[in-house]
Formats: C-alpha cells, structure tokens, sequence
C-alpha cells in the first residue's frame, strides 16, 4: 500500500506524527467490516489475529475486495506488531510503502503478508506476529 497523500516529502517522513500514522493505519475499515460481520472483535490482539486466520476465505475470487482486504490485513497484522512487541515500529519506506521496523533492524512487510494471507490464506497472520515477537 502506497500513501500518496503523503507527498513525496520522504526528507519529512520523521517530520511526521509517529502516532497520527499509526492510527491512520489500523484504521483498516474493510477489514473490521468482515470481521464483525462475522463475530470476530478485531481489539489489535495476538487472540484476533488467530481469529482471523480461522475465518473462511469467502472473499477469494473478488479481485477488487481481495486486494483491498490484503492492504487491510497487513495494516492491521503490523499495528498488532507495533503495539504488542517493544520496540517495534511503523517506517515508511521511500517507495511510501508502510512497514514495520523491529528494534533489532529487522523489517516486516506487512501489507505483502497480508496480500498473501488474502490471496492464500498464507502465512497465517499470528504466525508472522509470533516470528516478529521472536526477532
């Protein structure tokens, strides 16, 4: 996921509010949507992100909700990162792409796993949470 609003202020990028980002990105509206649609509180815990991954992939097949639903759950997968392991953080990248940057350096893509996890249901999203929580 792109954020062209953002500009291309990538000079800026620590300029900008480290908190306003990461509230604009677990946002993920489609995705809560789905998710209490059907029974799943998304409250940016480890628990829902093995909820998710027991959901049934009904969304497969629909290209338009399928790659906005990724972009959903990779937001969402790095903002249970962000606040569930210390030291992580949300970085966005000079292509504009958001990512998690662990404390040890390591970086996450989140928005490619959860275009994978949309796509093939693979990786599950609390196994990505768990080897970020093991970095």
């Amino acid at each position: 996921m792109k954020i062209p609003f953002l500009g291309d202020r990538h000079e800026k990028y620590g300029d900008l509010d480290p908190e306003g980002i990461a509230e604009l990105l677990a946002e993920c509206e489609l995705l809560r949507s789905l998710a209490s649609q059907e029974g799943v509180q998304l409250d940016d815990t480890v628990d829902s992100l093995e909820a998710l991954d027991q959901l049934l992939p009904r969304w497969r097949g629909d290209e338009e909700n399928e790659s906005w639903l990724g972009n959903d759950a990779g937001l969402y997968l790095g903002t249970v990162i962000v606040r569930g392991v210390p030291g992580a953080a949300w970085e966005i990248r000079e292509d504009g792409q958001p990512v998690v940057r662990l404390e040890s350096g390591r970086e996450f893509d989140v928005v490619e796993s959860g275009q994978e996890w949309a796509d093939s249901g693979a990786p599950e999203l609390s196994q990505v949470y768990a080897e970020a929580a093991e970095a």
